[in-house]
């Protein structure tokens, strides 16, 4: 399944969260590494602290995983909204991997 996210990020972690997902371990981490490196790539700061981006999940509580190995780390205040396409529909600055 496919949701749009928001979430915002600790401020304080950022320096951290750039390192991670640059570094490779957030890559390498097995089965959806290389799925929250896409959706990074592609996310955009709605403002200084919130991120929104799409991504796929399959699991029953979307993104249950990724927020228990990664996101939950760095980002808090999450909002997922089930979806069926991706859209040209969010606006801001590319900035987590920028």
């Amino acid at each position: 399944m496919l949701y749009k996210v928001k979430a915002k990020i600790h401020e304080d972690k950022m320096k951290a969260f750039f390192t991670a997902l640059t570094d490779g371990s957030i890559e390498s981490q097995k089965p959806d590494g290389p799925y929250i490196l896409k959706a990074m790539q592609e996310a955009l700061m709605a403002d200084d602290k919130t991120l929104s981006w799409y991504e796929s999940c399959y699991c029953a509580t979307p993104l249950r995983h990724e927020r228990e190995t990664v996101y939950d780390t760095y980002l808090y205040d999450f909002a997922a909204t089930l979806v069926y396409e991706v859209k040209d529909d969010i606006e801001g600055k590319c900035q987590v991997l920028s």
